[in-house]
């Protein structure tokens, strides 16, 4: 079979799929897996698919994202992994901001009490209270679907804070385009906590990597990616500057 037809059957599968595994691309095309695979990586160069563990899938759309309901249930397991390692890096007493992303949510439970946390996440503030973290809210205008802060009145508020930590959600994390949102007001939001920050952590699933999304807010070496152990053939692609640490899982 011709690369061309095995790349056509490839991209059908993918669109028609979302994820296709190596092992049923190589039944459909009748090709080895070495084959597969540097079909693959030729098309993810072409950014028409993303590489995936055991296959490939399809890539979200520059401004596209699911309501905050949704992001909640998908790849809970590894969300949970990435923001238990990311509460063990908060010391006690320490000052940090939260972005409003799912993962980030799931660090609220391992907290110390102590730390005083600014927040622009509206669905962070009942965990935050009940953990009896200090919580402030940053002003702005609720987004609805991420139910996050924006906006001028979000970023002039947060300009009277600094902060030992910052820990951001991230849509895109490519080695090419760096970290990227799909709305540009809350690229915005991240961008300021970063500068604010002596210390930035970016929360990746590797389903976030590389994915490009419509507003690039950092680049990989402004901050420390934080992601689970089967990222780690992912990493290889990205630069050694950046720095990045994984679950033990």
């Amino acid at each position: 079979m011709l690369e061309t037809e095995r790349h056509a059957i490839i991209m059908r599968m993918v669109a028609e799929l979302g994820t296709v595994r190596i092992q049923d691309l190589r039944e459909e095309t009748g090709s080895s897996e070495s084959t597969i695979r540097r079909d693959l990586i030729e098309l993810e160069k072409q950014r028409k698919l993303k590489r995936i563990h055991g296959g490939a899938s399809k890539l979200q759309g520059k401004l596209s994202e699911s309501p905050m309901t949704e992001k909640s249930s998908k790849n809970l397991q590894e969300k949970q992994e990435i923001a238990q390692l990311a509460a063990s890096l908060v010391d006690e007493n320490d000052t940090i901001y939260l972005d409003a992303g799912s993962t980030i949510y799931e660090m609220i439970r391992h907290l110390p009490p102590s730390v005083t946390v600014v927040t622009n996440g509206i669905s962070h503030t009942d965990a935050l209270l009940d953990r009896g973290c200090k919580t402030i809210l940053t002003g702005g205008s609720a987004k609805p679907s991420t139910k996050a802060l924006i906006g001028r009145g979000a970023l002039a508020s947060m300009n009277q804070y600094r902060f030992d930590k910052c820990f951001l959600g991230v849509n895109g994390l490519h080695p090419d385009y760096g970290l990227t949102t799909p709305d540009e007001e809350e690229a915005s939001m991240k961008e300021l906590a970063i500068r604010l920050s002596r210390d930035a952590f970016a929360l990746v699933d590797p389903s976030k990597f590389q994915e490009v999304s419509f507003a690039r807010f950092a680049e990989l070496d402004e901050v420390t990616v934080l992601t689970t152990a089967a990222a780690r053939e992912s990493l290889e692609h990205y630069p050694h500057s950046m720095k990045w640490k994984v679950t033990d899982q």
